[in-house]
């Protein structure tokens, strides 16, 4: 898979290493000379250039992307560029950085952001879900579906425990897609039964979160 970023700051550079691990191409762009650190990256490709500009994103041959990430620490400019990447060079998927949760409402599909992930919310919502036993925290949206990544923790006393996952009538598009259970990834099977202390993960529409929250907290809906 290749993949563009617009942005070559500690983010986005930590970005790119984390995907040429996983054996992607990923190439980093960026308009300051001071932010074009070839050495702290090598394996990626480098291009000092404006990604809000056309003609610098037609020398970064946009169009062979999978994956466009802006990446930068200005909201204007990530909009820009994913509105551009999306419009103008028709990548399947945009992922965006929000830096001001003022912004927030900005970076949906009219934009072009397939995925936005903002860097207040998702470190409150990492908070929240450090010390938080009982209640749902959202973790991400996914704008383009309008479905969102939640977590609870099953403390001991939910109605739940105990009762196996094929058994529970779960709201309308809504997939409990892994539990975390000691130090574990477990994929829900439909005779596994939900035990204490289990970090649940789902993928819901915003529409029935609360629905999901009054079953997982009452055991009724």
């Amino acid at each position: 898979m290749r993949v563009a970023i617009a942005g070559a700051g500690a983010v986005g550079r930590s970005i790119a290493k984390e995907l040429l691990e996983n054996g992607h191409e990923v190439l980093l762009i960026d308009k300051n000379s001071k932010a074009i650190k070839v050495y702290s990256v090598p394996r990626a490709e480098w291009l000092l250039a404006d990604a809000c500009e056309i003609a610098s994103l037609d020398d970064a041959s946009l169009e062979r992307c999978n994956v466009v990430i802006a990446a930068t620490g200005d909201d204007k400019v990530n909009l820009v560029v994913s509105l551009l990447a999306k419009t103008e060079y028709g990548v399947p998927r945009v992922v965006a950085r929000i830096n001001h949760p003022s912004n927030e409402w900005l970076f949906n599909e009219s934009w072009g952001v397939d995925v936005a992930v903002s860097t207040p919310r998702l470190l409150s919502a990492l908070v929240e879900e450090a010390v938080s036993v009982g209640d749902l925290v959202r973790l991400m949206t996914f704008r383009q579906s309008a479905a969102s990544l939640v977590e609870l923790t099953m403390p001991d006393d939910a109605p739940l425990v105990g009762q196996r996952i094929g058994a529970i009538e779960w709201p309308a598009d809504t997939a409990l897609v892994a539990i975390l259970r000691d130090g574990r990834v477990i994929v829900p099977n439909s005779d596994d039964p939900l035990e204490a202390g289990d970090e649940l993960l789902f993928v819901t529409s915003e529409d029935v979160e609360a629905e999901l929250g009054l079953l997982l907290a009452t055991g009724s809906r």
